[in-house]
């Protein structure tokens, strides 16, 4: 009877993920080669260097089909499988120590032998690598169904199920190359390419600009939208579970209007991300404090109203706030046709964030085109500017009695006029109670 019931989920989530799959295939953007776009000059552009999803996707179902049938989570008590994601993420956490500190024998100068000098480090990081990619699978099933458990709760099973089911692969995300016009911020072109060195990462770039007069940035990403989803490997257990409660959002949101009508070019992408972002912020210490509660943010102290809070410190660095007003100040220029002088303007600011400890390589048209699109929960503060969509949708979410019930007013949501009025209509609910 074991091997039926088991066999039986086989099937029963073999039968979501192709029904998943079909919906992501449908939702694409293009069937075909978009002849006569931009998309195609760019594509031509980075064709050596394009990720092959293909062969990532077969290879992830065999996987997890082989977890489902064959795994040891059912047979764990639930405090073995939380120590048993906490001793992977330890040995992730060394490995990745460990690969740093090879980079940097092979690129110090003063170092004349670097495999030599590195050989201890190698034999070390190469057993780990071995038996992290034993585990792997099992931590993260054990994860998702950490996560799956949590989502049910908050409303979001059917039957004591959930749907879809959540199925996450870590794995080295793609990068993803951002395309804007020079002469407005505008997420234009985006496409995947594989993980590679920063100086051939600057020199992609240069060559897009010089031979499309763009402004383009090649970026990581903490996940892309697949069936399994694919998440970039992390030791963090909090980052772990946000990323795992985003992406399973984003398939939740395909049989809905926010999902469906997802653009990469237009303002319901920038919603979509947002309240993924938001919603992943939110259910992520909700696992942290079931299943690893020392990692839980510690509760908010309740206000006093019998005494102020300190007033802010004028000194300190604010991100956040000179972040918009780079937005602001970039956005003022360009609309103005100052284009040069809006190049130039970002180039000092992102010297003055330097200065401040914050080491980010490139500010220009497409950062802002691309960090725009997530104005809200672990998003890039400040980078929306005056666009009033991180706010609503957090809103939304601080005005909601449940995250469930934010979520269904945000999913029939495709445009920032619908987005300002469902926000409009809950401040004043909220103003009633």
């Amino acid at each position: 009877m074991t091997v039926f019931y088991r066999s039986l989920r086989f099937f029963r989530r073999l039968l979501g993920y192709f029904l998943l799959l079909m919906l992501l295939l449908f939702g694409l953007q293009y069937s075909t080669l978009p002849l006569g776009l931009q998309w195609n000059a760019v594509a031509l552009t980075v064709r050596d260097y394009q990720f092959d999803y293909v062969a990532w996707e077969v290879n992830a179902l065999i996987t997890k089909a082989g977890q489902t049938l064959f795994g040891l989570q059912p047979f764990m008590n639930e405090d073995d499988r939380s120590q048993y994601v906490r001793d992977y993420m330890a040995d992730l956490a060394e490995t990745q120590s460990l690969e740093s500190q090879v980079s940097a024998i092979f690129t110090d100068p003063t170092v004349t032998d670097p495999e030599a000098a590195s050989t201890d480090l190698r034999a070390r990081r190469d057993q780990l690598r071995a038996d992290l990619s034993a585990r792997q699978t099992l931590a993260e099933s054990i994860l998702e169904g950490q996560v799956a458990s949590v989502l049910i709760e908050e409303g979001f099973g059917t039957l004591g199920q959930l749907l879809p089911p959540i199925s996450m692969r870590f794995t080295q995300v793609p990068n993803l190359v951002i395309v804007s016009p020079r002469d407005e911020i505008r997420f234009d072109v985006s496409i995947n390419i594989i993980p590679l060195p920063i100086d051939q990462i600057a020199a992609i770039e240069s060559r897009i600009d010089q031979q499309e007069n763009v402004s383009s940035l090649i970026v990581p990403l903490g996940g892309i939208a697949l069936f399994p989803a694919m998440i970039l490997e992390t030791p963090s257990i909090p980052r772990a579970v946000d990323v795992f409660a985003h992406e399973w959002l984003h398939h939740y949101l395909f049989a809905f209007p926010l999902g469906l009508n997802y653009d990469f070019a237009g303002e319901t992408r920038i919603i979509n991300e947002t309240t993924a972002s938001v919603f992943g912020q939110k259910l992520a210490p909700l696992v942290l404090q079931r299943y690893y509660p020392e990692l839980a943010p510690p509760p908010t102290p309740p206000a006093s109203h019998d005494q102020a809070p300190p007033p802010p410190d004028p000194n300190a660095f604010d991100f956040g706030r000179e972040m918009d007003i780079t937005r602001r100040g970039a956005d003022d220029l360009i609309a103005q046709g100052k284009i040069e002088e809006a190049e130039a303007y970002m180039e000092e600011r992102r010297e003055f964030f330097y200065d401040h400890g914050y080491l980010i390589r490139k500010i220009n048209q497409a950062f802002f085109a691309f960090y725009g699109g997530y104005q809200s929960g672990s998003g890039m503060a400040g980078t929306g500017g005056a666009d009033p969509i991180g706010a609503a949708v957090q809103g939304i979410f601080d005005d909601s009695a449940s995250i469930q019930e934010a979520i269904i007013a945000l999913r029939n949501v495709v445009t920032r006029e619908e987005l300002l009025a469902t926000y409009d209509r809950f401040k004043i609910d909220r103003s009633r109670e």
